[in-house]
């Protein structure tokens, strides 16, 4: 009887330490795979940001008002940086075009991360159907807001959203 409940304590101490053990970040987007302008292949449900805020853009080469919204970001991305929030964007160019993209964002010099979707399947998980298309995450994985289309001065809403979420993020720790 003493060997047997030796036995369910030691089993119970290692479930437990695995179950509090560090614990992977719990998935903020949904699963799909996409590509990397160098081509490597990633999952979307691995993208975290440390408990921080997410921007995600869904754009295309030969969508203006998504190139506007993302090269104004890219201006100010240092004063993006400062918040600690990670910008994402995602080019939904399909097959044909997706050689375009990574000498597109060179180009440009855009530092943000950029993606290929060109399966459209990250496009579908996320309820996408138009460009440009945005969202804004907050640390917890709860989509704060979303927009589709683009205006000059949008980029400074969503700038002043942001520092707002990692402020009261801030306070509430």
């Amino acid at each position: 009887m003493k060997h047997l409940m030796l036995l369910l304590i030691v089993g119970f101490c290692s479930l437990s330490v695995m179950v509090s053990g560090d614990e992977a970040p719990k998935p903020i987007l949904p699963s799909a795979n996409v590509k990397k302008v160098t081509g490597e292949t990633v999952n979307t449900s691995t993208l975290h940001n440390g408990g921080k805020p997410i921007f995600v853009s869904f754009w295309a080469t030969w969508c203006k008002p998504c190139i506007q919204e993302l090269a104004s970001i890219a201006e100010n991305y240092d004063e993006w940086k400062q918040t600690g929030v990670k910008v994402i964007a995602i080019s939904i160019d399909d097959a044909r075009n997706e050689a375009k993209v990574a000498p597109f964002v060179k180009g440009r010099r855009w530092e943000f991360d950029v993606f290929l979707d060109p399966n459209g399947d990250f496009r579908r998980a996320m309820n996408v159907n138009a460009v440009p298309h945005s969202f804004l995450i907050d640390g917890n994985g709860k989509i704060i807001s979303q927009h589709n289309s683009y205006a000059p001065g949008d980029e400074e809403k969503l700038l002043e959203e942001i520092k707002k979420i990692t402020t009261t993020s801030e306070t509430s720790h």
